[in-house]
């Protein structure tokens, strides 16, 4: 009832909200994603977007859509992983950053370990930054990870905006610099972040240094000061803060998969693993199972 293709490409929309960030992703034209997203619209009877000139959002039925989707495309894959015969093996150096320690990765990772036995899967968490150099100097195949505003490299998941998260009964004082939460360099968010206060003229101070999520999070839990995250990351016990805290805005950020070298004995494991976190993609968003 249902074409794969039509599927991944609903994913791709899904995941980016952007018809144009999927043809990119899938190497598709623009015409031919709408075409694949009406035909599926059309088979399921329902609006699987609502969008206008400037946003795509999930209708209720495209949020429902979401896990058939994935669900399908998962088996349809191990079909064809079985019946082809082609099963990669090797060693996988896959580096994710420190953004997914608290998300649905290890569900993903799981999945992956079930259908690929035969892949040694060697897994490195740092910050987004590290993992681009490792990555660079040929010590990872392939990284989850954000990039840098402006930078082209990598295969884009999804998309979302930066906000400022804390505590949820923090209260700022405007007469006094803006207490951080921050990764070390060459942390991504710490850069955007401190930018963005320079750039609004408002002082801003250190609070807290840790190259662990979970360090971070603590901080901000016990009302240490401010951090920005990823909107559809948020940890549980903090929230975003309010307009009112005067904070400025901070943009979007791009989560992607990058390669490393393409000719290695890992890319047949490397480009099974990058399927399935891109079928699986959704998941790593909080709200979303």
């Amino acid at each position: 009832m249902y074409d794969p293709g039509q599927l991944r490409t609903f994913l791709a929309v899904a995941q980016t909200l952007s018809f144009t960030q999927a043809a990119r992703r899938l190497g598709l034209r623009q015409s031919t994603v709408s075409q694949h997203v009406r035909r599926l619209e059309d088979a399921t009877g329902r609006p699987l977007f609502a969008r206008d000139t400037h946003r795509v959002e999930l209708t209720e039925a495209g949020e429902a859509m979401l896990g058939f989707a994935r669900r399908i495309l998962e088996v349809h894959e191990q079909a064809a992983t079985y019946f082809t015969g082609a099963r990669p093996g090797g060693r996988l150096r896959f580096g994710a950053s420190e953004d997914f320690v608290l998300t649905r990765l290890t569900d993903i990772l799981e999945s992956f370990r079930h259908g690929h036995p035969e892949v040694d899967l060697e897994l490195t968490v740092e910050l987004s930054g590290t993992l681009h150099e490792r990555l660079d100097a040929g010590k990872l195949d392939l990284v989850l990870a954000k990039r840098r505003p402006k930078d082209p490299r990598g295969e884009l998941v999804w998309r979302d905006d930066l906000v400022w998260i804390g505590a949820p009964r923090l209260r700022l004082d405007p007469a006094l610099p803006v207490p951080l939460i921050v990764y070390p360099p060459p942390g991504i968010t710490r850069a955007v972040a401190m930018e963005a206060l320079d750039r609004d003229g408002r002082p801003w101070r250190v609070a807290c240094t840790s190259g662990s999520l979970s360090g971070l999070v603590a901080a901000a839990r016990a009302g240490l000061g401010v951090m920005a995250h990823s909107r559809g990351l948020v940890p549980p016990g903090l929230a975003r803060l309010p307009d009112r805290a005067g904070l400025p805005e901070l943009g979007s950020v791009d989560f992607v998969l990058r390669h490393g070298d393409r000719d290695t004995a890992a890319r047949g494991a490397s480009d099974a693993l990058a399927a399935a976190i891109l079928t699986g993609g959704d998941r790593l968003q909080r709200g979303r199972g």
